[in-house]
């Protein structure tokens, strides 16, 4: 017999609590830079090698963080659903936790490209070097989608998000399109959880809501999707 298809949308608030802190933590502010100096094509025109450190830095932050149990919790309800996580996270938390089904939203730290072509890419643990070219002469970069560019992930996370039998959004303030929007291709009278400290402001009334960190939340959700 089939699993039901359990789509989960996950954002900041589960990495949160590895200790991987967001630029909606400080105003505007990632780390104390500004976020379009470090996090758009403008600032990887006007000053490379400061975008470049900059992810570097990210990229030692999320080598040396570890899975929670929210999700490692997520993890484990693939032994009851088809689970397919859709992350607006960069980081590769859900993977180390054994989450086999994660799409990317808006790209992989732990992967970087040339600055010429956004579709081959190549895994990087470590620093990437102004210098360091790819085989097409471009400069490489990290595979993160910077704002202003094309969340090109985002069709297929819409083919995803129609299937759902079940639906749990976690730690995601919803601010963020085209993220934000994937919760309008969900079909009607499914069953639908939000875990948040906050609970963010969402269309609809026939969510079941768990205002809890995710850790928290996730255990609780744990408890209400397998029976004992």
């Amino acid at each position: 017999m089939n699993k039901p298809k359990l789509i989960v949308l996950t954002g900041a608030g589960i990495s949160a609590e590895s200790g991987l802190r967001t630029f909606r933590d400080s105003d505007g502010l990632w780390e104390g830079y500004d976020i379009y100096e470090v996090a758009s094509p403008m600032g990887w025109q006007k000053d490379p090698a400061l975008v470049q450190n900059f992810y570097n830095m990210r990229r030692k932050d999320v080598m040396n963080a570890q899975p929670n149990i929210a999700h490692i919790g997520l993890a484990k309800l693939e032994e009851h659903f088809d689970v397919h996580i859709i992350t607006q996270n960069i980081d590769d938390l859900h993977e180390r936790a054994g989450s086999t089904r994660v799409l990317h939203l808006h790209g992989e730290i732990a992967k970087m490209r040339s600055e010429l072509n956004e579709t081959e890419l190549f895994p990087i643990t470590g620093d990437i070097q102004m210098g360091d070219l790819a085989a097409d002469g471009g400069q490489f970069r990290p595979h993160v989608v910077w704002f202003g560019e094309a969340v090109t992930m985002i069709e297929p996370a819409i083919l995803e998000i129609v299937q759902a039998d079940v639906f749990v959004l976690i730690g995601t303030s919803l601010n963020v399109y085209p993220a934000a929007g994937l919760v309008d291709y969900l079909r009607p009278g499914i069953p639908k959880y939000i875990i948040d400290k906050k609970i963010p402001p969402i269309k609809g009334s026939d969510y079941h809501l768990i205002e809890k960190p995710a850790t928290e939340g996730v255990e609780e959700l744990l408890k209400l999707l397998v029976a004992e």
